[in-house]
Parts: C-alpha cells; sequence; structure tokens
C-alpha cells in the first residue's frame, strides 16, 4: 500500500495575527478614544477598581464629567465608554435620556459660562415667568453678561417662592430681572455660583409644626438645621438603636406602623406598615430604594422637610432597614436640590463617623432631571445606571426590584414619620384628622393665598379650612376660583367644591387625587383651561417616549388644548386611550385636567356659556391670548 508523503503543518494564523484580532476586538467599534480624551476621564474618575467600574454608577460618572466641563463632549463619552468596558451607544443612550446632561461635539464646542434656569410650571408662570424669561436674555446681554445662558425648566421644587431661577446652582427665589442680574454679578462662574449652606444648628421638632406652617427662612434659601450632635443630644437615633441592638421587638414596631394608618406620601398611598411586611417576606438578600425625585409640580414638602432636618429621616431609613431585613439602602435625590445634596452627604458622612449603631449599606444617588423617574420602577432603572423608563408589571418591586432582588421602595416623608409614630404611638399620629378622616398630611400650598409653604395639617381638612385656617386667606383682590388639589397630575376643581375632605380615596369621586397633598390655588383672574395647558405641556416634555399612547398622546393634547374652543369628543377619546393604555402613571393621569375641564370648567372651552355672576379673567401672567374674535 503506497501511502502519500505528510504535508507539512501551516499555521492557520500567526501569533501576530492572534494578536492583532485581540487588540480588535478590544477597540470599540466605531470612533476611537483619543488619548487626551481618555486621560482627562482617568482623572476625574480616578484609579481604576480591580472589579473595573461599576455598571449601575454610569450616571454618577456622567455628572462628575457634566459638573468639570459643564457640558458632555462626546470625545469623553467615548472615552468613558472605554473605560467602562461599554458600547458607546448604551452610554450615549442614557446620557441623551436626562435633560441635564448637554451633549456637545467637535473640539471647538464650549459650555457656557454660567445657565440660568427659570421654572415655567404653574405656580412660577402664574407670577410672572414668561415675562422674566421673555426679559432676561436681552438684559443680559445689555449688561455684557452675553455668554450666559437662560432656559425654561419644569419644576424646581421652589413653588412657594415663585417665580424662581436658578444661577448654576444657586437658586434665586421670587425672581426679578435685577435679582437675577445682581445674582450673576455677585456668581460669576459655575465654581463660585454654589448653593450656599447654612451652618447653624436647631433643632427642628416635626411634632412643634403639628397643625401649623412650617417656618420658613428669611432669605429663602439655607435654613438653621439639625446637626448629628444636635439631634443625639434630643434622644435622636435612639430607637433605631435599641432595635437594632435587639433591645426592641422588629414585630412591635412594624404593629406600631401598621395600626398608625400611614400610608406612601409620595403619591399612591399604599400603607406602609404592610408594604413592610410584604418586602420582609421575600427571599433574603433584600434592598431598600428611598425617592427623593420630588418632581411633582407644586410639591416642596420633602425638601423642606429634609433641609431642616435630615437625620429624622436617615433614623426612619435605619429602623425600616432593620425590620424588613434590607442589606443594602439607596437614596435617590432628585438634582435640581444640590443643597440638599450637600446637606445629606455630610449627615451621611457624620453617621458613618459616630455611628449609633451598626449601619446597613447606604449610598447617595443622583438625579439627572427627568420627572418619570420619581416613578418607582423608573427611578430603580436609574439607580442601576439606565434611562429611567418604567418597567412592566408584575412581577413588582417587592417582589423583583433593584438589581433583580425584592425591594423596599419608600418616599422620603414616609420614612420621616416613623421615629415619631415608634416613640409616640401609632395613635398619637392616627389621633388627627378631620370630617371623619385620620393622620397628618404634609401639604405643598402655593399660588393665589398670602402664605404659601408646607402646612401640616389634619388629614380630610377641606381646601377653604386650609386657606382660611394655615395661609391667611387669598391673596388681596383674589378670590378662589379653581384649585389643583394634588399637583399637576391630580386634576382641577372649582371653587363651588371646596368642602370636599382632602386626604386618600376622598377625591376619586370627582375625577381627582391627593397624589403628594401639592395644592395650587387659583383665583378668578385665572383660568383653568391655562392651568390645564401648562400640566400638559409638562406632561409632554417629561414623559419618557416608551409608550406611544402617553409619547403622542400629551403632544396631541397640548396642540388641541390651545384650541380657542375645544373638540370634546377628539380630546375625550384621546384621554381614553392614554389612560388606558400608557405603561405608568405618567400617561394615566395626564388626561385628568383635560377631563376636569369638560366637567368643571365647559364655560372656558366654549362648550357652554360664561357664567354670568363669574368674570373674565383679565392680566394674568398664566392666560394665553386667544384667537382674534374667539369666543372662549
Amino acid at each position: 500500500m503506497h501511502l502519500a508523503p505528510e504535508a507539512p503543518t501551516v499555521a492557520a494564523v500567526s501569533v501576530n495575527d492572534m494578536r492583532e484580532r485581540i487588540r480588535r476586538k478590544s477597540r470599540l467599534k466605531g470612533r476611537q478614544p483619543e488619548d487626551a480624551a481618555m486621560a482627562e476621564v482617568a482623572q476625574l474618575l480616578g484609579p481604576r477598581p480591580a472589579t473595573g467600574f461599576r455598571r449601575d454608577l454610569l450616571i454618577e460618572y456622567l455628572h462628575c464629567l457634566n459638573d468639570h466641563f459643564g457640558v458632555l463632549h462626546d470625545r469623553h463619552l467615548v472615552a468613558l465608554a472605554k473605560q467602562m468596558n461599554l458600547p458607546m451607544a448604551e452610554v450615549y443612550e442614557v446620557a441623551s435620556f436626562y435633560h441635564h446632561f448637554e451633549i456637545v461635539r467637535g473640539e471647538e464646542a464650549q459650555a457656557p459660562r454660567l445657565v440660568v434656569r427659570v421654572c415655567d410650571s404653574l405656580s412660577c408662570s402664574m407670577t410672572g415667568a414668561r415675562d422674566l424669561l421673555a426679559a432676561l436674555p436681552e438684559r443680559l446681554r445689555a449688561a455684557g453678561q452675553g455668554d450666559v445662558q437662560v432656559l425654561a425648566v419644569p419644576c424646581l421644587g421652589r413653588c412657594e417662592q415663585a417665580p424662581v431661577a436658578v444661577v448654576h446652582q444657586c437658586p434665586v427665589p421670587h425672581a426679578t430681572v435685577g435679582g437675577v442680574l445682581e445674582a450673576v454679578d455677585l456668581k460669576p462662574n459655575r465654581a463660585v455660583a454654589l448653593h450656599p449652606y447654612a451652618q447653624g444648628a436647631i433643632n427642628f421638632d416635626i411634632a412643634e409644626c403639628v397643625e401649623a406652617s412650617v417656618p420658613a427662612q428669611p432669605d429663602g434659601i439655607s435654613p438653621g438645621h439639625t446637626d448629628l450632635a444636635t439631634y443625639r443630644a434630643h434622644g435622636g437615633y435612639q430607637t433605631a438603636a435599641a432595635l437594632v441592638n435587639g433591645e426592641m421587638d422588629a414585630e412591635a414596631v412594624l404593629a406600631a406602623m401598621e395600626d398608625s394608618g400611614l400610608r406612601g406620601l409620595g403619591g399612591a398611598g399604599f400603607p406602609a406598615g404592610r408594604k413592610w411586611r410584604i418586602v420582609r417576606e421575600q427571599a433574603a438578600p433584600r434592598l431598600m430604594a428611598l425617592n427623593i425625585d420630588e418632581g411633582e409640580p407644586g410639591t416642596f414638602k420633602d425638601r423642606t422637610y429634609l433641609e431642616r432636618d435630615p437625620h429624622r429621616f436617615l433614623e426612619g431609613v435605619l429602623i425600616a432597614a432593620q425590620v424588613v431585613g434590607t442589606e443594602a439602602v439607596y437614596i435617590y435625590l432628585r438634582d435640581e436640590y444640590h443643597g440638599c445634596r450637600a446637606l445629606l452627604q455630610r449627615a451621611l458622612d457624620d453617621l458613618r463617623a459616630e455611628p449609633p449603631c451598626p449601619l446597613p449599606h447606604i449610598e447617595l444617588r443622583r438625579g439627572a432631571g427627568a420627572y418619570i423617574c420619581g416613578e418607582e420602577s423608573a427611578m430603580i432603572e436609574s439607580i442601576e445606571g439606565k434611562r429611567g423608563e418604567p418597567r412592566m408589571r408584575p412581577p413588582y418591586i417587592a417582589q423583583v426590584g433593584l438589581f433583580g432582588r425584592p425591594t423596599l421602595e419608600h418616599n422620603f416623608e414616609t420614612l420621616y414619620w416613623v421615629r415619631d409614630i415608634v416613640e409616640r404611638g401609632p395613635q398619637w399620629f392616627a389621633s388627627f384628622g378631620r370630617h371623619g378622616r385620620k393622620g397628618l398630611r404634609s401639604f405643598s400650598v402655593s399660588g393665589r393665598v398670602k402664605h404659601p409653604g408646607v402646612k401640616l395639617a389634619p388629614a380630610g381638612i377641606t381646601v377653604q379650612e386650609l386657606i382660611d385656617e394655615y395661609c391667611g386667606g387669598m391673596l388681596d383682590g383674589h378670590q378662589l376660583y379653581a384649585y389643583l388639589p394634588g399637583g399637576a397630575s391630580g386634576g382641577i376643581l372649582p371653587a363651588s367644591l371646596n368642602q370636599i375632605p382632602l386626604d386618600f380615596d376622598t377625591l376619586q369621586p370627582y375625577g381627582c387625587f391627593i397624589g403628594s397633598a401639592a395644592v395650587i390655588v387659583l383665583s378668578q383672574h385665572d383660568r383653568a383651561r391655562d392651568a390645564a395647558l401648562n400640566v400638559m405641556r409638562f406632561f409632554e416634555h417629561e414623559s419618557c417616549g416608551q409608550c406611544t399612547p402617553c409619547r403622542v398622546g400629551t403632544a396631541k393634547a397640548a396642540t388641541l388644548m390651545q384650541a380657542p374652543q375645544w373638540d370634546e369628543e377628539l380630546l375625550d377619546d384621546l384621554a381614553q386611550v392614554m389612560g388606558d393604555a400608557s405603561i405608568c402613571g405618567l400617561g394615566q393621569a395626564a388626561p385628568n385636567p383635560i377631563r376636569c375641564i369638560h366637567k368643571y370648567f365647559a364655560h372656558e372651552v366654549g362648550e357652554g356659556p360664561w357664567p354670568g355672576d363669574l368674570p373674565k379673567p383679565r392680566n394674568s401672567p398664566l392666560a394665553e391670548q386667544l384667537l382674534k374674535g374667539a369666543q372662549p
């Protein structure tokens, strides 16, 4: 048998070829990172951790770049993607989702020296924000400040100080053109235009504000606050320490929460004690996500309490973490609250330096300007470093939440009450109330009242009682015409319904809900239709865009609502589709103002005669001119 000689073995690829293939795979597809950009990003992010940069901290890294450069340069995004070993598309889609990140391209692109943000949401628009926005650019140019950018932005969470502007990070309450120009002169660049920090320590006891107004600060910006030493000197953290150290029964604390009747105070109103028990029954490890993304127009209660006493909230966190058995806590704070972020970070640092008991792992996360992240599952997506898009349910986040683990999600104010409920007893909290309701509510009141602010009133109080007893009445020359009982999404009611108890479950029969208890008061100088259009434009701006009924519906509704005479049938159909088919509460609640206008203010949109005893509004900053010759 003849065998052919064996052919010589030839390598399929050389060693150099293999090395080049590995190098190609290690490089990003498309645009490659520049050495200078890589060095700048590396310097800001610090040494690379042994396990690599965490994917869930992507938004924090973007903030780091944005704070330093004033914008996000595309070359830095490429470098960040390389540093994090992520596709450039993934980094870009996250950065482009959030309003506070501005992506610029090209070597010549520069950030403005300063950005002045002016709130154009309802409370600020009622007090002249539109005129402020129109006048500021020209006045800045005339003053030689033409390199200062002016932006109209959604609610800044300072509705009691309307109109509000923010020079970089420094608020200007009750803003005027002159006041903003003065602030720009005093704080001419980003390095100095920061939120002032109050040094004075006070003992802020929430119980002393019951059935009263939370005192306002003279400057409206930096109230005195309770530091760790003051808080502990007045009994702070004793309850948390007793619980963690086994000196107090967790089941007794849980029973107190259930007996108090405390419900979630971020808007949903789910019983807090029941939520604790549900999450507690899930398999470990369990996590906690805390929502301080207070973006609902008209709402500022969480900011008001946080900037006066961060430790009462943190003690509530420790108690909840121990009872439920959560291993880590993530606090999500809206980016607009720069002063609160510095205050809360300092409180956490002080607590870690002098812990009253073993602490869980706690991380403070920074939002980036997205109202939708107030929705619990969108917030969780954002904490994970993703676009803040709501999740489909089920599963619910109590079962599958943050990082796929059972998660206890709470609003800031809900946990703010925990210490007092445990120490004073559940009946103390439940003993307050009017008109058959129980508990306390923190009402954020703004609009046409003499004394806006946070009013800690009994649940079930009526808007008329709230105005008369807590707000000093209406402004001179103004009479109650309408009110929003639950912020932008809670609907609009006429003055004739001023005796409805304001609480969970009392407003639904009227097409409204209390939500976060943000009460915006309109007078006879305002039109409800203008308020409805203002909030619809807010929803259009803040829709995450994930589902078509909300993304397209809010835009179409805002266009249709500009007509002098509304197309009732078309708007009702649109409202029905949005309410039925939207993924989350934004799209589901956005039609509420439409329905309320049809039901209670038909005379304003050409669907009924104008009441003879009701004067038409004149010279209102909120009003928009109707088409010439058109009848409202």
